[in-house]
């Protein structure tokens, strides 16, 4: 029997094309509404003429360098399983330190700490620490109504209970207060040949102005107002970013700035706290 058409000869054809050959394995598995292990075990079987049509297409859009999630539908982030779409980033690995380090410091603010995740996109960051703190008090903000859109369905998906805020950063923001603020904003500088590889997501959610510091500048210019004494600030940056950001830190009469590091050693996270003292 020929395998022209069978899971086998699709997978050969996608390693020809340059797709790694287990996004290739989990493209396929989707597409027909199966395990990656099932498809293995099974790589005689002969696809429908729907189906080969339908990988022709996945095939050309991944090799475009379209991400692997937006064609899977979704992505997997601390734990939870999540809706992403065109309109919010993937999640990347390297965003979980900064939700491990906002679980540590959740647990010394109290009972019910008020956590707020500025520029939310998928919801990731938020959805972990609820998931996580079942009894923090979590807001989520976001500029965009269609990323937002996305993170309800998230929040549906998983029966949490996050308050979701339509909002640019501190926008609307400017009366309530809070013992925890997280994000991860944009942070790439206009004119980075990286925005060319990320051209896929979202350009709001990643470019930041021409040192890629403009939406953390606007963050840490709001957070006297809206940070209880004895709170804290979380952000993730760029790899080269983490003295200009101590420095606008610094500024801001924020105290005890950290630093945290991911899986690479690369600078990616830092972290302040408001003084406990008299304003």
């Amino acid at each position: 029997m020929s395998d022209t058409g069978s899971v086998k000869a699709a997978l050969a054809d996608a390693r020809r094309r340059g797709v790694d050959l287990l996004d290739a394995q989990l493209m396929l598995a989707r597409l027909l509404g199966s395990t990656r292990t099932r498809l293995i075990a099974h790589d005689e079987d002969l696809l429908a003429p729907e189906v080969v049509a339908r990988w022709a297409v996945w095939l050309e859009r991944r090799r475009a360098g379209e991400p692997l999630a937006y064609l899977l539908g979704e992505k997997e982030f601390h734990g939870l399983m999540l809706e992403v779409t065109p309109d919010v980033l993937v999640p990347r690995p390297e965003t979980e330190l900064l939700v491990d380090w906002a679980l540590e410091l959740s647990s010394t603010l109290g009972d019910t700490p008020r956590i707020l995740d500025l520029g939310t996109g998928s919801g990731a960051i938020a959805l972990a620490i609820k998931r996580a703190r079942p009894q923090t008090r979590v807001t989520a903000t976001d500029a965009s109504r269609a990323a937002l859109a996305v993170a309800r369905r998230n929040a549906e998906r998983h029966a949490l209970d996050i308050e979701w805020i339509e909002a640019f950063w501190w926008q609307g923001l400017e009366a309530r207060r809070f013992d925890l603020v997280v994000a991860n904003p944009p942070y790439v500088r206009e004119g980075d040949p990286a925005l060319q590889i990320l051209g896929h997501e979202p350009r709001s959610a990643l470019a930041s102005g021409g040192d890629g510091l403009e939406a953390l500048r606007a963050i840490v210019a709001g957070i006297e107002r809206s940070l209880n004494s004895g709170g804290w600030l979380l952000l993730e940056h760029g790899f080269d970013q983490a003295g200009p950001v101590r420095a606008l830190m610094a500024a801001a009469g924020l105290e005890d700035i950290r630093l945290r590091r991911d899986l690479a050693g690369h600078p990616r996270a830092s972290g302040a706290r408001r003084s406990s003292g008299p304003p």
